[in-house]
């Protein structure tokens, strides 16, 4: 997701709140990165069904805060009752925006599934979260960190796999949304078979020209068809980054694809409420009793 979705300061997300938490740090499986996280809790009595939210290719947030469209999540999923953790994978590796065509875009293709199982471990590892109601979402980059994740042949899951594995995924207009690049050589999975047992929901929008649409369809259709419990939601006329608050349209020269396409991005009102309850709908099926 890209920076001028907006910030807001992560002290002041859930101002009216008392249960924002410090910024935590936990190591991802990497072997290498101490990521840091920012875990709210709902108010009631734990233990709370819960979530890992990944952020796009502009990180987390600048400047210590937090993009506007993950904060808004986070308030939507937490006033549902849901514990959040929001992962920052870029800043402790010393990255900004890994956008672009580089060694730094392939490292965090690489490494951020293992940053979702480092955070699923860490979150059940808390008494104050269900173990085996734990979903996960992702933006963009962190989209196809998503699909990256929950596929049967992860490069993230650990071995012995966790007892309970995430429970529900859902990715918001993710990269590498197709047969090739979700396959050998760039992963384990054999070329045409890629499958979860993980129940996965695609938003995406049909007028995406950063991540297309027509691809990811194809791809998670395929999947369907091989048994994976996985579906896809197109809104007509949305652009990359749909669901972030009050994003005026505009186009991103600076993230120009090797095609020459200049990527757009914008808010889309009625997608956007769309978005807001379909995928609350979705987690409340998966992840609460």
């Amino acid at each position: 997701m890209v920076r001028i979705l907006g910030l807001l300061i992560a002290v002041l997300l859930f101002q009216d709140r008392a249960w924002a938490e410090e910024p935590l740090r936990f190591a991802s499986l990497d072997g290498v990165t101490e990521l840091t996280g920012y875990l709210y809790r709902p108010d009631g009595q734990p233990p709370f069904p819960a979530l890992v939210l990944l952020h796009g290719c502009s990180g987390l947030g600048a400047g210590g805060g937090i993009a506007a469209i993950y904060a808004a999540w986070t308030r939507v999923l937490v006033e549902r009752d849901y514990a959040v953790l929001l992962v920052d994978s870029a800043g402790p590796r010393g990255f900004g925006e890994t956008c672009a065509r580089g060694p730094e875009r392939s490292i965090m293709y690489r490494d951020r599934p293992k940053d979702a199982y480092a955070a699923l471990a860490f979150l059940q590892a808390s008494p104050v979260v269900r173990p085996d109601r734990i979903g996960l979402l992702g933006w963009s980059q962190g989209g196809a960190a998503v699909l990256l994740s929950i596929v049967r042949e992860s490069i993230g899951r650990p071995m012995p796999p966790p007892r309970h594995d995430f429970r529900a995924a859902v990715a918001f207009y993710p990269g590498v949304c197709d047969e090739a690049r979700q396959s050998a050589p760039f992963t384990r999975v054999v070329p045409g078979t890629w499958t979860t047992a993980v129940p996965l929901l695609v938003l995406q929008g049909e007028a995406d020209n950063w991540t297309p649409a027509a691809p990811c369809k194809a791809f998670i259709a395929a999947a369907a068809g091989r048994g994976a419990p996985a579906a896809i939601h197109l809104y007509p006329g949305a652009l990359h980054g749909f669901d972030a608050p009050n994003l005026r349209r505009q186009p991103l020269p600076r993230h120009r694809l090797a095609s020459g396409v200049v990527p757009l991005v914008g808010s889309d009102p009625a997608a956007r409420a769309d978005a807001l309850e379909r995928v609350p709908a979705f987690l409340d099926r998966w992840l609460k009793d």
